[in-house]
């Protein structure tokens, strides 16, 4: 967590920050000495999740100030630190303001932690599995996964207010982001588990390629070996803020299974093998297909996706049917030269060839998605306590 510690009293500040450090190193603790309205000219107040006020003032206003504050950020939590028992007036104006917890001061590590952890776990629920984790797995090399991942995205985040992310976590060889962009990238995400103990909201949109204002790509490693950099916890916790902050978590996984990729695949949503109506796609599907399986995937988690899909094919898709046990979950149809075109030029082929078959099977896809997660009957009203 992002904690905030503001007091006129230099040796309480420091300690305050020394307990909440002690407590738990990973947390970033800022301290500020002196008056509460310091904190306007702080440009990670936004990011910040408690704020320590030890010693208000009633008479100067620290209260109204939080209230404005609560007004401004209603997801950060207050912990008031008092040095005597206020009035039931006093604690009314309190609650009032937005004020959690108000504790006796000097404050100590049996009052304080408990507090903490109070908050920490009210947010935790808050934000519990928010966003959809979408993962795309080559049923074999060339099967198209990145594009639709990529493209898929992208239509995601032309549907409206959705906020979309796409983590290349094809380690090695991953150029998800080339896909739909021709700028390079920032950050990697060998750099963001690098700076695991870092990671929160602002640091993980940093590291984002921003393809649109509303969809962000995190690339893979530059150099295949900064892929060992990137251990199985750090998808944890990557994937658990990445829920927080985003409607849509795109997964390119790749074709490997490793220790990573797997982790990754447990905590997905959704699982979309991609593969192609060829004998060797449809041999190579039927073995990942076991192995998700044997890792005790559910069948409605694994939805098979049939790319560059022509009707006249030899093998019909109740031969794959038959052949698998599944039902096939969508096609894409083929449009060679639009795909490559869209490929070539690093641009969407919903941007570079809206009337394309693809774009409109992205559309459809994409709208349905989008519904599952957003139902229309939901009003005006619960799409504003949504955003905030």
């Amino acid at each position: 967590m992002k904690i905030s510690v503001v007091s006129h009293d230099e040796k309480s500040l420091w300690e305050i920050a020394r307990l909440l450090r002690e407590r738990n190193p990973s947390d970033a603790v800022n301290v500020v000495f002196g008056a509460l309205e310091k904190l306007a000219g702080l440009a990670d107040l936004a990011s910040a999740n408690v704020l320590v006020l030890d010693q208000p003032s009633v008479e100067g206003g620290d209260l109204e100030r939080l209230e404005r504050l609560s007004q401004l950020y209603p997801r950060m939590a207050f912990i008031l630190l008092c040095p005597q028992q206020h009035s039931p007036a006093f604690l009314i104006q309190a609650m009032r303001a937005g004020v959690r917890e108000v504790l006796a001061s000097p404050v100590s590590s049996a009052t304080l932690y408990p507090a903490i952890q109070r908050i920490e776990e009210k947010l935790d629920h808050q934000y519990q599995a928010n966003g959809k984790v979408l993962a795309f797995v080559s049923c074999k090399g060339g099967s198209g996964a990145t594009f639709l991942a990529t493209n898929l995205g992208y239509a995601l985040a032309m549907q409206g207010k959705a906020r979309v992310a796409l983590i290349d976590l094809n380690l090695q060889f991953g150029d998800a982001s080339l896909f739909v962009s021709d700028q390079k990238p920032l950050a990697t995400v060998a750099d963001v588990a690098r700076q695991i103990h870092r990671l929160d909201s602002s640091f993980l949109a940093s590291s984002m390629l921003n393809v649109t204002p509303n969809y962000g790509v995190l690339a893979a490693p530059e150099d295949p070996t900064h892929a060992n950099d990137v251990k199985p916890e750090h998808i944890d916790v990557i994937l658990r803020l990445a829920r927080r902050q985003y409607d849509f978590v795109l997964l390119d996984v790749g074709r490997s299974l490793d220790a990573v990729s797997i982790r990754a695949l447990d905590q997905a949503d959704m699982i979309f093998p991609i593969l192609q109506t060829t004998l060797p796609y449809i041999r190579d599907g039927k073995r990942l297909l076991g192995i998700f399986r044997s890792l005790d995937y559910r069948n409605d988690k694994i939805h098979l996706i049939v790319n560059r899909h022509e009707k006249g094919n030899d093998i019909k898709l109740h031969d794959l049917e038959a052949a698998y046990g599944v039902k096939i979950f969508r096609t894409i149809p083929n449009h060679y030269g639009a795909a490559a075109a869209s490929v070539n030029q690093g641009v969407p082929i919903l941007k570079l060839a809206r009337s394309s078959p693809i774009s409109k099977s992205l559309q459809e896809f994409a709208k349905s998605l989008a519904g599952a997660a957003n139902p229309a009957s939901h009003s005006w009203l619960s799409r504003v306590f949504q955003r905030a």
